[in-house]
């Protein structure tokens, strides 16, 4: 018995760890594998003494904790938060920002087009010529070139939250007078479009600037992708939309229905949405370091501090910048405000044919748009620089839409003229990971105010496109001229783009 007693006492641990023990031990299900969950009763067993597994057991899984949640955000996965993460998920909280984001600018953009498909019916009944049709549409363009620059620096110095929601709702009132104003007079008609484009013009700057603070550079493409998809898809929901509300209702049907939906988004975003994710009680902590870690901390600007215009000015990536937002809202503009009238007159469809006529194009702006912004996105992170990225994005963005207006001018048929004009509009949203955020790159302090001075040139190329081709159209009787000399201006900047842009930070 002795010979035993002592057997026993120097046997291994492990033997006394008998099978009940590991009956013990409990498996929970993560969002990655199975994981043991020991009970807290037998935790400190172990096979060279409790203590020692019991600190091993605690740091495995924190690390594992971490790295599961990680790995959860980095991939845009539902992630969970706090002790309820085994059972409870949530959709990351900028995801939540960008997906707001995107129906704001997707009402942004419904609104202008209305107009665009309204004032077919409206010129009818009122005998306008193409020349004041063409004054009618640039109205718009009158107040939005103002806004812009005041509009980018109240982003800089207030954020975009408030500048945005300001903006929504003064221009969901002035959708809904519209029909309105066009009854009374045509002075009325145009004071409150250019009341309409003073209130968007606040809409790219506070975009541009919200996503940048929510949102690690990695990332910022894509998200600029999915917001300017909104923007995009928001000429279909107009083009396909507003021809059968006004069939329905009237022609005051479509303003009401989109100023409505305007007012109810206000209502969400004042409420689920700050400034910057510091500021945001639903965020995670994982996520704040996630987006913290992926971009460089640019300061607002001091009370009574005003931005520096000469310095701006005297760069020449800045002038990179407004020449390509220049030839970017000639090229937008002429296709936005012209694209229904085009087909009515070219290839004598009616209003209803050539809103969906129209709206294809749109459409597929909003899917390239998205696969610009996650192809940008994917070379950064394969370790090209931010100049080479920006410079590949912008030169697809401005040949691609240069030769296919070209090839335009020999469309025979509707549907050959709806293809090309997807072909430019699919080219054109690649701009979207070129100038668009090379704004943030070469000056992040200033961002929303030299958005605001760039967009005011481009407003200004706008206005005149938008004119010129009504009296080009009234004076030699087809598109082609004008279509020509714009995919001429593509070429040119595409050239000077690749000159003088950068995606290092200047100022």
């Amino acid at each position: 018995m002795e010979a035993i007693k002592f057997t026993n006492k120097i046997q291994p641990h492990f033997q006394s760890f008998s099978n009940t023990h590991f009956r013990l031990i409990k498996f929970r299900n993560t969002h990655l594998r199975f994981q043991p969950k020991i009970n807290k009763k037998w935790e400190s067993l172990s096979l060279y003494g409790g203590e020692r597994l019991k600190k091993e057991t605690f740091l495995k899984r924190e690390i594992f904790s971490v790295k599961c949640r990680a790995e959860g955000i980095e991939r845009g996965l539902l992630v969970g938060g706090g002790r309820s993460e085994e059972r409870e998920f949530m959709v990351a909280e900028r995801f939540k920002v960008v997906a707001l984001m995107a129906c704001v600018m997707c009402l942004c953009n419904a609104d202008r087009v209305v107009m665009s498909v309204a004032i077919v019916p409206l010129a009818a009944k009122h005998g306008w010529s193409s020349a004041f049709l063409g004054i009618v549409q640039s109205s718009f363009l009158w107040g939005y070139i103002f806004s812009s620059v005041i509009g980018g620096a109240l982003v800089d110095k207030y954020g975009g939250k408030k500048v945005i929601a300001w903006g929504a709702a003064l221009w969901s009132l002035a959708t809904l007078l519209t029909p309105w104003a066009a009854n009374h007079s045509t002075i009325s008609l145009l004071a409150i479009r250019a009341f309409f484009g003073l209130a968007e013009g606040v809409a790219l700057p506070s975009m541009n600037t919200l996503l940048s603070r929510w949102f690690p550079c990695h990332e910022r493409a894509t998200a600029v992708g999915i917001s300017m998809g909104g923007f995009h898809l928001g000429n279909v929901v107009g083009l396909v939309l507003t021809p059968l509300f006004m069939t329905s209702v009237g022609i005051s049907g479509p303003f009401i229905l989109f100023s409505s939906l305007g007012l109810l988004w206000l209502t969400t975003w004042i409420s689920r949405v700050t400034n910057d994710p510091q500021e945001s009680n639903s965020i995670t902590k994982s996520e704040l370091r996630l987006i913290q870690a992926g971009k460089s901390d640019s300061p607002t600007l001091k009370k009574g501090e005003l931005p520096p215009l000469r310095l701006l000015l005297s760069k020449m990536p800045t002038w990179a910048i407004i020449f390509a937002n220049v030839t970017n809202n000639w090229g937008y503009f002429v296709l936005l405000s012209w694209m229904p009238v085009y087909f009515k007159t070219v290839f004598h469809v009616n209003l209803k044919q050539a809103a969906w006529f129209s709206a294809v194009p749109w459409g597929t702006m909003a899917i390239s748009g998205y696969v610009a912004g996650a192809a940008s996105d994917f070379l950064i992170k394969a370790g090209y620089s931010l100049t080479f990225v920006r410079k590949v994005m912008q030169s697809i963005g401005f040949i691609g839409p240069g030769v296919a207006l070209l090839c335009l001018n020999f469309a025979k048929t509707p549907e050959v003229a709806a293809v090309m004009i997807t072909i430019a509009l699919s080219f054109s949203s690649f701009s979207q990971a070129g100038f668009l955020l090379n704004m943030q790159d070469i000056a992040p302090q200033y961002a929303g105010f030299l958005h605001g001075i760039s967009n005011s040139a481009g407003t200004l190329a706008a206005i005149i496109s938008t004119i010129g081709t009504g009296f080009f159209v009234q004076w030699l009787g087809s598109f082609q001229a004008f279509l020509t000399l714009t995919a001429c201006l593509y070429f040119v900047t595409a050239i000077f783009w690749n000159i003088y842009a950068t995606g290092e930070r200047v100022f």
